[in-house]
């Protein structure tokens, strides 16, 4: 073959025509093979034998369907899908400057096209979106939390009620009611520091949001459970905290043991699911010997010591109830080792 020959084919580009695909069973010329886009499969149309399969279908995307046809509105199946939570198709437009073209007429069309006001406000939403979503990952919040805050954020915004409030604010409450609407523990103060808003701030757009998304409840539009505006289960808050403390197994399963005898005293029922969860955790703390005290435990779960020491007092009078009978029974712990905290010495 001559240098030439041998340059052309190098040259060459595309599949090559001379390389015919048949069946080795028929063996029939020409060969009669179909081509089913639907499985990916190049199938002899005689004898049925798969010759090839992972077919790419470079056929177009584009389908039409008779009975939409009405409106003169082809359906496709091409571009981004369609977000329920923006306003527009979910396409946004986007000018930038190519290579040698004119930077004053670049930076026109993109004051012309920022004038649209459906583009704007999706715009506006979706940078809010994006840092929800920033702020759920750096957290390691599961996806379920980050699409219920930004659907919380959507219907609060389209209600007209959040004009003077932060953003921050604003946005640390959307992510609070996910979580609790996601049944997430995650604390006030854990949000409160995820995004640096000052407490005020928070606690009243909290409110208001929360009163939003009642009245939308009411009105069929969504379903919101109203235990769950208040906050996640005390059982849900314990194994962080333990986890947080370095506390083994035995003793969580314990706390929420406790936390769940703690509906039956009246004193301490009503308290925040925080707090109980707290005040469980001091009091096995106790029962197990294990040497940590109240104003570590306040420290590292930041609440205040005195609330840990007046719900233990409360436990400590009904500390009949609040253990696990097996444990007691095996004698892995005993009620002489929990302590009655006077207010005096507090």
């Amino acid at each position: 073959m001559s240098l030439s020959a041998v340059a052309t084919i190098r040259e060459r580009r595309g599949p090559n025509l001379n390389i015919v695909l048949t069946c080795p069973e028929c063996k029939v010329y020409p060969p009669k093979i179909v081509e089913r886009f639907s499985e990916g499969d190049c199938v002899c149309a005689l004898c049925g034998l798969v010759l090839s399969d992972r077919l790419v279908d470079t056929r177009s995307e584009w389908r039409t369907f008779s009975n939409d046809d009405q409106n003169g509105d082809d359906p496709s199946r091409v571009g981004e899908a369609a977000n329920p939570l923006l306003d527009g198709n979910s396409l946004s437009t986007r000018i930038g400057q190519g290579e040698g073209g004119d930077a004053r007429a670049t930076r026109d069309l993109n004051r012309a096209q920022s004038k649209n006001v459906l583009d704007k406000k999706d715009n506006e939403i979706q940078a809010i979106f994006i840092k929800i979503t920033m702020l759920c990952d750096v957290a390691e919040l599961p996806k379920i939390v980050k699409d219920s805050a930004k659907e919380i954020y959507k219907l609060c915004y389209d209600s007209r009620a959040l004009k003077g409030k932060s953003m921050e604010s604003v946005i640390a409450a959307a992510i609070l009611l996910g979580c609790r609407r996601a049944k997430v523990a995650r604390t006030l103060t854990e949000v409160q520091s995820m995004i640096h808003v000052r407490r005020k701030e928070f606690s009243k757009s909290l409110k208001l949001m929360s009163s939003i998304l009642m009245e939308k409840s009411a009105d069929g539009i969504i379903k919101i459970d109203r235990g769950d505006m208040n906050g996640a289960t005390n059982l849900s808050y314990i194994p962080r905290f333990c986890s947080h403390l370095g506390l083994p197994m035995q003793l969580t399963t314990a706390s929420e043991y406790t936390a769940g005898k703690c509906k039956e005293i009246e004193e301490i029922a009503g308290k925040s699911p925080i707090t109980i969860a707290v005040v469980a955790i001091f009091f096995n703390v106790l029962l197990f010997k294990i040497p940590l005290t109240a104003s570590r435990i306040a420290k590292v779960l930041q609440v205040t010591e005195g609330t840990i020491k007046s719900g233990y007092r409360s436990l400590y009078e009904h500390r009949d109830q609040m253990v696990d009978p097996q444990l007691l029974k095996s004698g892995t712990v005993s009620l002489d080792n929990l302590e009655k905290l006077d207010k005096k010495r507090d």
